[in-house]
């Protein structure tokens, strides 16, 4: 097995690790740990890909996996902050959050599919940049997030860690917006695939 597939397993192996440290509130500073925790599984996904395009390692194990597991990950970040927040009180609104987090993981499923459909079909669907963006921003925002957590944890609802939180929630639409944005962008530059010829 070559480095770059290397890499994106130790990708999976963390992505549970991060979601323990998480949850568990005996552990001290849980939120840095679980930040130092992703930033290490977002920089393997920008070494696998960087080394197996520089170093012709590319796979079709990588091509399989490589995708699922940055999707994983950022799921599975979105949707632990939502079900347990840094604290008693709810900070990350359910009514609201909870859509945006909703919104990704459909955006997610329904593209994968979609690319399944083309592969079938033989044609391989190109990266877009829209979806770069989409992914450097949840990437953003779970780290902005996951620092105001621990603030939040170590100080309380100050009003700088408050003005912090509000600006981490920017992020967070921004990053649905995003999301919303590249998935139509995919589709739409694709819709030959959905053709039944």
């Amino acid at each position: 097995m070559n480095l770059p597939n290397k890499l994106t397993i130790l990708r999976v192996i963390l992505i549970p690790i991060f979601l323990a440290v998480y949850v568990i509130p005996a552990i001290p500073y849980r939120f840095a740990i679980s930040l130092a925790i992703f930033i290490i599984a977002s920089i393997t996904d920008l070494l696998d890909g960087y080394i197996a395009r520089k170093y012709n390692l590319i796979t079709d194990f990588g091509k399989f996996l490589d995708p699922i597991a940055d999707k994983i990950l950022v799921a599975s970040a979105y949707v632990i902050m939502i079900i347990c927040p840094p604290c008693e009180k709810q900070i990350m609104l359910p009514w609201y959050t909870s859509l945006g987090v909703i919104v990704i993981l459909a955006r997610e499923f329904i593209v994968s599919a979609f690319r399944m459909i083309a592969a079938s079909k033989g044609k391989v669907l190109a990266a877009i940049w829209s979806g770069k963006f989409k992914t450097t921003s949840q990437d953003i925002t779970v780290v902005f997030l996951l620092v105001v957590f621990e603030l939040i944890n170590q100080l309380g609802m100050t009003p700088l860690v408050n003005v912090l939180f509000i600006i981490g929630n920017v992020f967070f639409w921004i990053s649905v917006l995003l999301t919303v944005i590249s998935g139509l962008e995919c589709l739409l530059k694709n819709k030959d695939v959905l053709s039944s010829k």
